[in-house]
């Protein structure tokens, strides 16, 4: 595929992007008109501001949770994307080293001692690299087998064992006032979300998209044999570490303040290589503007198709589980 057939989908994918976030915009319970958005929209840059209840729906409301769905869905699409190339599989996500159930471990934790909104945050988000970094751990201990698939199972039970610390929590958890609380986190959403947290995660996840971006000619080198990478020059084992703390640092700082959000960073990014290919450097830009969307338009339904909200993770789980089985058909055929 030609890089001007990239740049086109990257235009195409702005625009169906600017689109959604019009959508957005309207959707809600408080409805509003085209001259009341303009104006709430004008109303900081007038000399004569008035906080109407236009003003206040789209500037303290639905602006923040617009660009908090749009940076959650890219930091967990890119993430995706990164795992996948470095690990040679498509069938990876940023869950395989075990950064959610350690986000949603110390999530819990801080919502069972009763700590304020900003220590859950602060805990899921150090809850979910030291998951990583005791993984990677267990990988480098042991030495006599494949480090890639070491570091995989290493991170599947990991994974498990920090999955029954969360049961545990919630068994001990007072049902009356805390079971709710933990299972509406761990299942996901934009609905609290404000512009301080937004501050808080955003310098967190650009120190992890940052990398990806500097590296992302030499991500493309991952998908040979190691002995092939290391022959063109590349450091794999120590690049290999840069996009897993990196990775990590943006899956653990989007669901810190989120809850955990699945599917995304295994679906977006085959999507994405659908429509410019398997070229990391393509497929990163892609598979950006691919996650704001998506999550865009599915935190916009989630708050529009029920008189109540539905969790966001709900959602993001019924799109992506048929499209993992579809995968593992459309796989299995093409074998054959």
């Amino acid at each position: 595929m030609s890089k001007r057939t990239g740049y086109w989908h990257w235009f195409w994918l702005l625009c169906v992007l600017a689109i959604a976030i019009v959508i957005a915009l309207f959707a809600g319970k408080y409805p509003l008109t085209w001259p009341e958005l303009a104006a709430a929209i004008m109303a900081p840059f007038s000399a004569d501001e008035a906080e109407s209840t236009a003003y206040t729906v789209i500037w303290q409301l639905r602006f923040p949770r617009i660009a908090a769905a749009i940076l959650v869905g890219a930091g967990l699409a890119a993430a995706g994307a990164a795992y996948q190339g470095m690990f040679r599989n498509p069938l990876v996500s940023p869950d395989i080293l075990g950064v959610s159930a350690g986000a949603g471990l110390g999530a819990v934790v801080a919502i069972y001692l009763g700590l304020s909104l900003l220590w859950v945050q602060m805990l899921a988000f150090v809850g979910g690299l030291l998951a990583v970094l005791f993984v990677y751990v267990i990988a480098r201990m042991v030495r006599r087998h494949d480090p890639v698939l070491v570091l995989v199972l290493a991170g599947v039970a990991v994974g498990s064992l920090l999955g029954a610390g969360i049961s545990l929590v919630k068994v001990l958890a007072d049902p009356y006032s805390q079971l709710s609380v933990i299972t509406f986190w761990l299942l996901g959403g934009l609905n609290s979300i404000n512009q301080a947290e937004m501050l808080w995660a955003l310098p967190w996840m650009l120190a992890g998209l940052v990398p990806l971006l500097l590296l992302r000619w030499r991500i493309n080198l991952l998908s040979l044999p190691d002995e092939e990478a290391q022959m063109l020059g590349v450091p794999v084992q120590r690049l290999r570490v840069v996009l897993i703390v990196a990775a990590t640092l943006l899956t653990a700082s989007a669901i810190s303040f989120t809850g955990i959000i699945g599917w995304v960073g295994l679906v977006i990014p085959h999507v994405a290589r659908l429509l410019v290919g398997p070229n990391f450097s393509r497929l990163l830009p892609t598979s950006l503007l691919l996650g704001g969307i998506f999550l865009l338009l599915t935190d916009t339904l989630a708050r529009t198709a029920a008189p109540i909200e539905l969790p966001l993770g709900v959602l993001t789980s019924l799109v992506g589980a048929p499209f993992f089985l579809f995968l593992l058909a459309r796989n299995s055929a093409a074998e054959k």
